[in-house]
């Protein structure tokens, strides 16, 4: 039985000090609360350290994770963070493949490829992102394009633990447009990109690796889409950035 997952990307938003408050609020919002769902924040990468801090002091009900990673251990990179610098403050989930990463930064497969590797080397969770743009959905082709990104992603990748590797499937038109795919929909890829990972890992490692759905998920929606036998949470865009919100999904995505 997989456990669903919310994970809260808080992309380029936040001050040191707002991402203190806003994971303070978070902590606050679920101390009473059974919380029956992995929950995950991963706030910009200068935040790091205050979130951790959080954390460990309010023994929060959820983990910390970041959204980038480069993959080489140091080095003459500026501006890159190394896998270790992301062990060292608590990292136990990074995102890494996100649509804005590929679109905005040029980011490869191979690239995502190469990352994963590195952050499960380090014991970090990678948080696979996949999704296609608007002009592939609409020619009918947007299985075909995941399941394409997932047999790149995943080449070489050697799984034991299926708790350790999360992909996220996130429609790119769907993502800070108010647009959302529906429940059916997001079942629909989820599902190919489950038949996909069994194709490469075998169908009892692919049964228990978790599959999020992000793009515009929402308190409103949560319920619906985790009710889809192959979606198992959500990676949470704006709705993360108020405490208020997040907490009501992780709490209406466990009922």
């Amino acid at each position: 039985m997989r456990k669903l997952m919310i994970a809260g990307n808080w992309k380029m938003n936040k001050t040191y000090t707002e991402g203190v408050v806003l994971a303070q609020g978070l902590a606050d919002a679920l101390k009473d609360a059974e919380v029956k769902v992995d929950v995950v924040v991963c706030p910009p990468t200068v935040d790091l350290k205050g979130v951790s801090e959080v954390i460990d002091q309010a023994s929060a009900p959820f983990a910390l994770g970041a959204q980038n990673v480069y993959f080489e251990e140091s080095g003459a990179f500026t501006g890159e963070t190394a896998p270790n610098m992301l062990e060292a403050v608590g990292a136990k989930y990074c995102i890494i493949g996100h649509s804005e990463r590929r679109g905005y930064f040029g980011e490869t497969d191979e690239d995502i490829n190469k990352k994963a590797k590195v952050l499960m080397a380090h014991g970090i969770v990678p948080i696979s992102c996949c999704g296609e743009p608007l002009e592939v959905r609409e020619a009918g082709k947007h299985v075909e394009f995941v399941v394409d990104q997932i047999k790149k992603d995943t080449e070489g990748l050697e799984i034991t633990d299926p708790s350790k590797y999360v992909i996220a499937y996130e429609p790119i038109w769907a993502i800070g447009t108010g647009k959302t795919a529906t429940a059916d929909d997001a079942q629909e890829v989820c599902g190919a990109i489950r038949e996909t990972l069994a194709e490469v890992f075998g169908k009892e490692i692919a049964d228990q690796i978790r599959v999020l759905y992000g793009g515009s998920a929402k308190p409103g929606n949560i319920a619906e889409l985790v009710a889809k036998p192959d979606v198992d949470g959500a990676l949470v865009g704006g709705a993360s950035l108020k405490a208020e919100d997040f907490s009501q999904m992780v709490i209406k995505a466990g009922e």
